[in-house]
């Protein structure tokens, strides 16, 4: 593998309904250009980014529409809670429903 291969940018979005999805599953995946236009977007819909590195490696093998394999399953509710906690946050300290 090349170093530029290695060291490039990579980005993955997810989605999850919990009463219609079995698992998280991607809905855009992208390195290099493409990763930063994810970032972007989400950034212009105020979507909530989290950085892993390690992670989106991973992700960014598999296909938009793909569910997330069952081994990263834990890491992935890990971040799904993290941003949970973060819009319940927000939600209390500006006093939203």
């Amino acid at each position: 593998m090349k170093q530029d291969e290695k060291e490039m940018r990579k980005a993955a979005a997810l989605k999850y309904e919990a009463s219609t999805d079995n698992a998280p599953y991607i809905v855009a995946v992208g390195s290099g250009y493409v990763a930063d236009r994810i970032v972007d977007e989400a950034r212009e819909h105020n979507v909530k980014i989290v950085e892993d590195k390690k992670l989106s490696h991973v992700l960014s093998r598999l296909s938009v529409g793909d569910e997330i394999p069952e081994p990263l399953y834990q890491a992935v509710a890990e971040i799904l809670v993290f941003i949970s906690n973060i819009d319940k946050d927000y939600k209390t300290r500006f006093g939203l429903p």
